[in-house]
């Protein structure tokens, strides 16, 4: 809502009558019909009719401004993906190796997870790797490998695509398409997603703020994705101590006041196995409607992700935890 006041008003009076209504300023700035200020209210303000606002002395009109992001914002809080709602009574487990390795790799760690209630295979055929140097992933027969393991053992598949000329590749084995942090804010892909029709699991960029992580989202909604996933993976921070900085302060704003499904990285968001579950745990508690974790059944062997991914025993012990709290 935007307050406008006549010229000659006096604005503290005016916006002590805005407070007594439970409206917060979250900014003041020059108006231009009125020749006066006019003040921002903040969004988290409490629900006013605009006509009772229009009547305070000194105000020369209210306005509500049109919202930047009407798909994301009208979507709800769950998406369907293969039959499963992300969002719905139960947290959402997607789980795997960071890289599939192999046919054999990706067939035994599908067979572990389907017993204990993981719903999404995760894994990256194509890995966008900060060093050239690096494990990029093994392409084309790693998303057959990844469906073929899923598919045997009732999962579904969720894996990253990092160009547009991959898409309707990955669009064919995939049931959730995602879209990776350095390609947050990648147009051009959003755009070839969005038009691929299928639900999409968005990461949040390293730097980006909530605002522009909604835009991307608004983006795929636009272009025809039938619906769009927030994945928080964790953020840029100064302490070296952990990986990311997983902001729970948005998690917990997207999922009670936007009304949408986000999934928590715990693994990127820590770089450490052993505050996956302290994090999952606060995640779930923040209004998570899932978590993401990485598995290897080698860690020390591979090939990338080692020391944030859970042996086999750990991400049972984990899950068993967190369903116990949730159930």
């Amino acid at each position: 809502m935007i307050v406008s006041l006549l010229k000659d008003a006096d604005p503290q009076a005016v916006k002590r009558e805005l407070t007594a209504l439970g409206l917060w300023i979250a900014s003041v700035e020059q108006g231009l019909g009125s020749g006066g200020i006019q003040f921002v209210v903040a969004p988290h303000s409490t629900v006013v009719d605009p006509q009772l606002v229009a009547k305070i002395r000194g105000v020369f009109a209210v306005s509500m401004p049109v919202p930047e992001h009407p798909r994301i914002d009208a979507q709800g809080p769950t998406v369907e993906v293969a039959g499963h709602a992300i969002g719905g009574r139960l947290p959402t487990l997607m789980c795997g190796p960071c890289s599939v390795e192999s046919k054999e790799q990706i067939d035994a760690i599908a067979a572990r997870l389907a017993p204990l209630g993981v719903t999404f295979l995760r894994g990256g055929a194509f890995k966008p790797r900060s060093s050239p140097y690096n494990f990029q992933g093994h392409g084309d027969p790693a998303l057959g490998w990844m469906r073929d393991a899923a598919t045997k053992n009732g999962l579904r598949v969720v894996t990253e695509v990092l160009s547009e000329q991959d898409v309707c590749l990955v669009a064919e084995q995939a049931d959730l398409i995602q879209i990776g942090s350095r390609n947050m804010q990648n147009f051009a892909l959003l755009k070839k997603v969005g038009k691929a029709g299928k639900p999409v699991l968005l990461k949040r960029a390293m730097s980006a703020t909530v605002e522009e992580w909604l835009l991307a989202a608004e983006y795929l909604l636009h272009h025809g994705a039938s619906g769009v996933v927030l994945c928080e993976r964790g953020i840029r921070g100064f302490d070296a101590a952990t990986r990311n900085l997983v902001d729970l302060t948005a998690v917990a704003l997207l999922a009670n006041v936007h009304k949408l499904p986000v999934i928590v990285d715990p693994s990127h968001g820590t770089g450490r196995r052993d505050l996956i579950l302290p994090l999952s745990r606060a995640a779930l508690a923040a209004g998570a409607a899932g978590v993401m974790i990485e598995t290897h059944d080698d860690p020390g062997r591979a090939l990338s992700d080692g020391p944030q991914a859970l042996r086999g025993d750990e991400l049972e012990d984990v899950i068993g935890k967190l369903q116990a709290v949730t159930r």
